[in-house]
Parts: C-alpha cells; structure tokens; sequence
C-alpha cells in the first residue's frame, strides 16, 4: 500500500476520533507541532524511522515531547507504534492538516516574492486565490526568495501561476535560442 493512502487512511480515523469528541482544534496543533520538529529536526525524522530503536523509546520521546499533548493525540501515537506504523507518523501529519482544511473548506496557497508582502499585497493575494479556489478561507503561506528577481509566484493545490522576472527571461532566452531571424531556403 502506497505512504499516501495509509497515511490518508490514519488521517481520516483521528480526523473523526476529533470531531466526535469535540477536540479538533487541539489535535491540529499537536500535528502541526508534530511536522514542524519533523521537518526542523532531522535527527527525529531518523530516530521515529529507525527499525533499530524499540517501540516504548520511540513512544517516551513522543510523550516527552507532548506532555501537554491532547490525550486523543497521545492514545493515537501509541496505537501507531503498536502497529509498527511509526514511520509514517509525520506523513500522517501531514495528512491530517490537509483532511482538516478540506473539512473546513480552506484553500492553501503558497506565495514567493523577492521582499516580505505587506497587508494590502497580503490580501490582494488572498482575495485572488478566494477567486480561484472558490473558498472562502485562505491561508497564504509566504516565501521570500530573490533569485525570481521580481514579480511573484502564486502556487495553489497543484495549479502554479508564475509571474517572476526569472520566468519571462527563461522565456525570452528560450526563444531567442531560436533563430528567428535566420532567411530558410
């Protein structure tokens, strides 16, 4: 079975195990806190992978690193290393964070600009990803990256609108490549 089905399929149980009792908003957190020290911390992607660490190591750094964890949340950790799931804790996560915005009808979007955006730009970006997406909540995750040059690139779901300086010139070079000008006999 492929990572993203399992992990959807975890996802989906904790996501209803939430909402039935009331604690959605807290489970969030954990797993969002859970993919930030993922993603922060190579050495605990390593440990939480590893086949040579015992189940109960895994289970203690997980209790130490939530001691004021949901309890659903916890309950869920343990039931995953009981089942020799651990290594897709942090694919669940993700997966998790995703079944919550579309159970809230929340669009992500990821923005790059080469300077950080003020609020006016900020909701200019949100007001057109709302448009596009048709939902009304937006959450824009910002990046600010200034090999694009200028200009910006919008990314939502799997659709990309690039309108950086760094595109149009890739463009021209590549046309430019092309001998135009050249007479064909």
């Amino acid at each position: 079975m492929s990572i993203y089905r399992i992990a959807s399929r975890y996802a989906k149980s904790v996501l209803d195990l939430a909402l039935e009792q009331d604690s959605l908003e807290e489970v969030l957190l954990d797993m969002k806190r859970l993919e930030s020290i993922g993603n922060s911390n190579s050495e605990f992607s390593s440990v939480i992978k590893s086949p040579v660490i015992p189940s109960d190591k895994k289970l203690n750094i997980l209790k130490a690193l939530f001691p004021d964890g949901n309890r659903l949340t916890l309950t869920f950790f343990d039931i995953i290393i009981r089942k020799e799931r651990v290594g897709y804790l942090l694919d669940i996560a993700k997966a998790f964070q995703i079944q919550y915005n579309e159970y809230k009808n929340i669009q992500v979007a990821e923005v790059t600009t080469t300077y950080p955006l003020d609020e006016e730009q900020r909701n200019k970006f949100k007001k057109v990803v709302s448009e596009i997406s048709k939902k009304e909540q937006v959450e824009l995750k910002e990046k600010v990256d200034e090999n694009i040059i200028g200009g910006f690139v919008l990314k939502i779901g799997d659709r990309q609108l690039d309108e950086s300086i760094k595109s149009k010139l890739k463009s021209l070079q590549l046309m430019f490549s092309h001998d135009l000008y050249e007479k064909q006999f």
